[in-house]
């Protein structure tokens, strides 16, 4: 009998966990998810790796010579991540390989602090990328607008790049708009087009936390209609976006080059609200050529008990936007919405970052 998550891979939908460790590499669990749930992907944050360094028990052999070494707290924790990334990225190799390149994929994050410097993004993805050494790993640079710039520079040189914190429309049609001229470049600089990936982390469940608490202000029946609406109609319109975008002719040139499209990334698919489905971020985001990247309480749900009934975005695009002009009709600007959520969502990784910084601060003074 075919699995809820296999129904989800035969639409189109590329199975990403939101998660990584060393104790999940060495214990074979993230062998045990692609075997068993058809994980292909991986995705990591500074709050993922801030917990696995605080609560692994694999990490004190590494962090001993790095503490013996003299190394600086930052050196400590690029050289423990970028190690966990490459261990993922041989594990998926069969995937990466058998996908010509499209999964297989795991993501590691330039620091959040340089999220307003598109500079220094540049030179720490580069140096990510060679830290790494491998061909699938993906650098994550966040949308900020400084960003965009990182983003074009860093697809010229011919490395692949998974582009988070997108929450509004605009955003993401300028994330597109950079990939292109990156592959603009790419192309005159001589790399293979078809070599480079990108994936478009559109965030979801934080659009409907702050938008519900808005609703639930005015208190209507109108506005608690509207509960729970808004982040599954953003991100049908992200990818009614996609899909008009990469039929342009300027894409299409593109491809016809080799180059790939820049999939649509459901992130942040963890539903906070406790009386909704549990697979809802899931299931009615289910289409051809999209990444859902789910923690694993969320993949464990959609194996358990996920409805998967096919392509839940196509024809949904009218309603999508009656959806919006509802919220805006009630005095709900999504573009406020959204632009708060994309400066929370730096400050909640600088957050995360500092905690790295601190957990391993004092795992290295405790090696001393």
């Amino acid at each position: 009998m075919s699995t809820p998550t296999q129904k989800l891979s035969d639409v189109g939908v590329s199975i990403w966990l939101d998660d990584l460790s060393r104790d999940r590499i060495r214990s074979g669990s993230l062998q045990r998810l692609i075997a068993e749930k058809n994980v292909v992907g991986v995705t990591t944050n500074p709050t993922i790796f801030a917990a696995a360094l605080a609560t692994g028990t694999t990490y004190g052999e590494q962090i001993a010579e790095l503490a013996a070494d003299g190394a600086s707290v930052v050196d400590a924790v690029f050289a423990a991540t970028t190690q966990d990334v490459a261990d993922a990225c041989d594990i998926f190799h069969d995937v990466f390989v058998g996908s010509s390149g499209v999964d297989g994929r795991v993501s590691i994050e330039v620091e959040p602090t340089l999220a307003f410097d598109s500079d220094q993004t540049v030179k720490q993805a580069l140096e990510l990328h060679k830290r790494v050494a491998r061909d699938n790993v993906m650098i994550k640079i966040p949308a900020t607008v400084e960003g965009l710039s990182a983003i074009t520079a860093v697809i010229a040189e011919g490395i692949s790049v998974n582009v988070t914190l997108i929450f509004s429309l605009e955003r993401y049609r300028a994330v597109i708009d950079a990939y292109l001229a990156g592959l603009d470049k790419a192309k005159a600089n001589g790399h293979d087009l078809s070599t480079i990936h990108s994936v478009a982390s559109f965030f979801v469940s934080r659009v409907d936390t702050e938008i519900d608490k808005r609703l639930t202000a005015i208190g209507t029946d109108v506005a608690l209609g509207l509960k729970s609406q808004a982040g599954v109609a953003n991100a049908r319109l992200a990818y009614e976006l996609f899909t008009e975008s990469f039929a342009s002719a300027r894409a299409q040139a593109l491809i016809a080059s080799g180059a790939n499209v820049q999939r649509p990334l459901w992130a942040s698919t963890g539903v906070k609200d406790p009386t909704l489905p549990d697979t809802l971020y899931v299931t009615e985001l289910a289409a051809p050529d999209t990444v859902n990247t789910m923690p694993e309480k969320t993949l464990d749900a959609t194996f358990d008990h996920g409805v998967i009934y096919g392509d839940a975005i196509d024809g949904t695009f009218a309603e999508a936007r009656a959806v919006i002009a509802r919220l805006e009709e009630l005095g709900i600007s999504l573009d406020d919405v959204t632009t708060l959520l994309e400066r929370e969502g730096v400050d909640k990784f600088i957050v995360s970052w500092n905690e790295l910084l601190d957990i391993v601060t004092a795992a290295l003074k405790g090696a001393q």
